[in-house]
Parts: structure tokens; C-alpha cells; sequence
């Protein structure tokens, strides 16, 4: 089961959380469609490098990422895109494309869009394409610590 190990890890810290099961979804637009979220309210996790070194950015499935924006958070020289095979084999327990966004897991440090932060509730893709965890921000960011900052742009439709 892709999700046991942030499931175990969750547990372990006392967090409440919620699964979600939904139809076999890939796109972040369809995750949220099919799980009855708004696209605002779910997080993404997009695999980029910083300086070469490998890191999360979690951004609202409505939005995408600004690399010069983020560059600025970051702190880095170069930001970049991941790609899959860079990061394919980091997430052994997971589906491609369905890493949750707990790169503290993974060694990997993990920035997060002012946006997300403002919420009271964060869902995201629980290592599989067909269940989601939805959980309250805060313990989210008590486990995670991630860095907030402003590195995204609407999506266009």
C-alpha cells in the first residue's frame, strides 16, 4: 500500500486526518474534480532541483510555479523542473506523479506557496492516483516545516 508509510508517520505524530478515495485521476484538474475539492484547496507537489539538489515545491492545483519566483525563496542560484527520472526511484512506495508532500521523509526540503498556507485544510495526493489525505494546515507544517513564500502563477485556462 503506496500511502502505509505517511499513514505510520501521521499516526506516530498524533495527527487526524481523512482519506479520500476518488476515481483513478492524473492531472491535478481531475484529482480535484473527481475527489469534489476545488482546485484552490488542493496541493500539488512538483519536483524541482535546487542548486542540482533535489526538493519539493507544493503549490494549489490551480496554480503553477514561477522558477524565478521560487529561485528567490529558495535562496538558489538555479532553480529548475525535475525530471522523472531524476526523481522516479526516491519514492519507491509511490505512483509516479502521486508523491505526498512530506519531502522531510525523503531528505528533500520542501517549499510551500503562501497560498496553501492560508488555508485551514491541505489535501494531496496520497502516493497513489486514487486516494488523497486531507489534513489541517498546521500539522502539516509542524511535520514538515517548510519554507512559505510567493513563487506561483494563476493557471490559464
Amino acid at each position: 500500500m503506496p500511502v502505509r508509510r505517511l499513514k505510520e508517520f501521521l499516526d506516530g505524530n498524533h495527527v487526524k486526518y481523512v482519506t479520500i478515495a476518488h476515481s483513478q485521476a492524473f492531472t491535478s484538474q481531475e484529482i480535484a474534480a473527481s475527489a469534489h475539492i476545488p482546485g484552490r484547496e488542493l496541493a500539488k507537489t512538483v519536483m524541482i532541483k535546487v542548486d542540482g539538489k533535489m526538493a519539493m515545491a507544493v503549490v494549489p492545483a490551480s496554480q503553477k510555479v514561477d522558477l524565478s519566483l521560487l529561485e528567490g525563496v529558495t535562496g538558489g542560484q538555479k532553480v529548475e523542473l525535475a525530471t522523472e527520472d531524476e526523481f522516479r526511484y526516491r519514492f519507491p512506495e509511490c505512483e509516479i506523479g502521486a508523491m505526498p508532500p512530506f519531502g522531510n521523509l525523503y531528505g528533500m526540503d520542501v517549499f510551500v506557496a503562501e497560498e496553501l498556507a492560508k488555508d485551514e485544510t491541505i489535501a494531496f495526493n496520497a502516493g497513489s492516483h486514487t486516494e488523497l489525505i486531507k489534513l489541517a494546515y498546521s500539522d502539516f507544517h509542524r511535520l514538515v516545516m517548510p519554507k512559505t513564500g510567493k513563487f506561483t502563477l494563476r493557471r490559464r485556462l
